[in-house]
């Protein structure tokens, strides 16, 4: 919660998020300028991220939801894994434009090996088309880590820190998920206000008053404290596609252990799985209603469905009113057949509600374990 509100954290910290929050916007500044170019002198139009886990599913979240393709300021892609047909399959993507493309590889230790792979893997396509990778590199990673080590001794363009009280998982309000999202062109102080607002709200110490205290209780009544039942996310929004896959690591990640504090064995955490509605709808949710009661569903309604006006597929009915239908519809089916379900809802999808949401769920984990 220190990075964004660094006046609450330890002496000598505040000055080194502060300061790193600074370096992150002058640099997306000189990309976006054109100050600082690649090997070929041409403008950075793509962004490739290279990372696993949380260096990677933050960032892929905020993008898919963020994303305006006619203001974006660069286009993002991925290397995620270690599968070399996924790699070429994406600089397939890029093509004649790698010229073009900024390179950032994210890693803590800077020996995870599907980071490490994508890197070599970055390197060599580089170099077969006669480019120097430092040129277009940057590296966020801890103080002299391998690979900060390599970034300083092959000149790349920048560095940034990762911080070892940081974990990956809950790494998107920091380096790791602010300059991608900088370089793309969004409101990173938007971003880290909304998250700091809900970190203050779940301060309270009134349980009704503070919204992810009162989530944590769900999580705990909804799986009878022991993980018995799975955790369904159910956006009704594509942006907020990507958001289940988020929570699976932070949540998971954070939560399956095999013992508690003091070392007895409990076998403990929450399974979470989802997609989007109304999409689900036409997959599983058939066995939501009907088969076996092992769940408990989270829906998550935006309020503003479109920027222009939405289309009149019926006399006086909407598109975004189907798209209400089908979660109000939804809802009630289940609990009709006896099914828990809790929604959450949010006015539309932008920097500030992303955060909101991010720091929610941050402290929902915190809460439940």
């Amino acid at each position: 919660y220190w990075l964004r509100a660094p006046e609450l954290a330890p002496d000598g910290w505040p000055d080194e998020i502060r300061g790193t929050l600074q370096k992150i916007k002058e640099f997306a500044a000189q990309v976006h300028s054109g100050e600082l170019r690649g090997g070929a002198s041409k403008r950075f139009r793509n962004l490739l991220i290279i990372g696993i886990g949380g260096s990677a599913l933050g960032p892929q979240f905020v993008a898919n939801a963020l994303s305006h393709p006619a203001t974006d300021k660069l286009r993002p892609f991925f290397f995620d894994n270690t599968d070399p047909d996924g790699m070429d399959r994406t600089l397939a993507r890029l093509g004649s434009e790698l010229a073009q493309t900024l390179t950032l590889v994210i890693s803590k230790s800077g020996g995870t090996k599907e980071t490490r792979n994508g890197m070599l893997e970055a390197q060599v396509a580089y170099h077969e088309a006669g480019l120097h990778f430092g040129r277009h590199a940057v590296a966020i990673t801890g103080a002299g880590s391998q690979l900060d080590e390599v970034a300083k001794s092959e000149r790349w363009l920048a560095r940034f820190p990762m911080w070892d009280w940081v974990g990956g998982r809950t790494s998107e309000t920091s380096a790791v998920g602010l300059l991608p999202a900088a370089l793309q062109g969004f409101d990173i102080a938007a971003l880290l206000q909304g998250a700091a607002q809900m970190d203050a709200l779940t301060r309270r110490p009134e349980t009704l008053q503070n919204p992810a205290a009162m989530l944590a209780a769900m999580w705990y009544f909804a799986t009878n404290g022991h993980g018995e039942k799975d955790m369904v996310i159910l956006p009704y929004k594509d942006r907020l596609e990507l958001f289940p896959r988020y929570l699976q690591q932070l949540v998971m990640e954070s939560l399956g252990k095999a013992r508690d504090l003091d070392g007895n064995v409990v076998h403990q955490g929450i399974t979470v799985y989802g997609n989007k509605g109304s999409t689900d709808q036409h997959a599983y949710v058939q066995q939501l209603r009907d088969g076996v009661a092992n769940f408990f569903v989270t829906f998550i309604e935006v309020l503003k469905k479109r920027d222009s006006s939405c289309l009149e597929v019926e006399p006086g009915v909407h598109t975004a009113d189907y798209l209400n239908g089908f979660l109000y519809g939804t809802r009630r089916a289940l609990y009709e057949n006896g099914r828990g379900s809790l929604t959450i809802t949010i006015p539309e999808v932008n920097a500030g509600t992303v955060g909101q949401l991010i720091a929610l769920y941050e402290r929902a984990v915190g809460f439940y374990a």
